[in-house]
């Protein structure tokens, strides 16, 4: 009595994954190749072209993004080969930046009145829900966040937050520093009251801007000094007048109001 046995190529090739369902970074996945063929078929496993292993079991422990692909396994005999696909995806919010450009070309230096958009990428399955702060104060939402005439009111730290349900992650902070003319240039003196001749006078020059302002002193139209403390030792008659500080950066020019020096001459006893 004899025994027939029927030889065939490999056939009805599956893979099943364990655990089923959502795979979510850090998990622990199981691929199964199972087929029908005579004789046994050797089992290898491929990602995208690159042989990973050889068997029927391909396990992969503490899965991360760079696991993300296409897999397939191959089962071979004598009497020929059959491929099958298996696509999966790791859902969890892997990384992300924030970045920031201007609608002000060729330059980015952020001046008062231009345009500025934010934009905030992430990498994350599914998508995730992008929230905008400046500082700890929630400011909008959405991948893009714009903002137009910008002022100084806007100076400060931005960052994006990116959320799905497996988790949520902040960017990194960018700076936003706007640059803007002088305002609000303002002279004080220093002792305050009557002046006398003999005295020493400090004039002080206060400025808002930025990036900061220099600083200088005139008497009527006359340039007589620079930086923001202005000092007369031994002030006499002749210093009499009206001064005034001008304070200038590369956005502007202003100039503070005047002040009158009004000095008492000092009888000699």
């Amino acid at each position: 009595m004899s025994c027939l046995s029927s030889l065939d190529a490999p056939k009805s090739i599956s893979v099943s994954i364990s655990p089923s369902g959502e795979i979510v970074e850090g998990d622990s996945v199981t691929l199964s190749c199972s087929n029908d063929s005579n004789p046994p078929t050797e089992i290898s496993w491929f990602k995208e072209g690159t042989i990973l292993g050889s068997g029927r079991i391909y396990s992969i422990s503490k899965i991360s993004s760079d696991e993300n692909g296409e897999y397939k396994c191959k089962s071979r005999n004598k009497h020929g080969e059959k491929y099958f696909y298996s696509y999966y995806l790791l859902l969890f919010l892997l990384f992300f930046v924030v970045t920031f450009y201007c609608l002000v070309f060729p330059s980015c230096e952020i001046v008062e009145g231009d345009s500025v958009t934010l934009s905030c990428s992430s990498d994350s399955n599914p998508p995730a829900e992008i929230s905008w702060f400046k500082g700890g104060t929630f400011v909008g939402s959405g991948r893009i966040h714009n903002i137009s005439n910008i002022s100084s009111d806007h100076s400060g730290e931005y960052k994006c937050k990116s959320r799905n349900k497996h988790g949520e992650k902040y960017s990194d902070t960018v700076m936003l520093n706007v640059m803007y003319a002088p305002r609000n240039v303002v002279v004080s003196i220093s002792p305050s009251g009557e002046i006398v001749e003999g005295d020493s006078i400090t004039l002080s020059c206060s400025s808002d801007s930025n990036p900061p302002a220099e600083i200088s002193w005139f008497k009527g139209r006359t340039l007589v000094g620079s930086g923001r403390i202005y000092n007369i030792s031994k002030i006499s008659t002749d210093d009499s007048g009206e001064y005034k500080c001008k304070s200038r950066n590369n956005h502007g020019v202003k100039n503070s109001d005047a002040v009158t020096l009004n000095v008492i001459w000092q009888i000699p006893s």
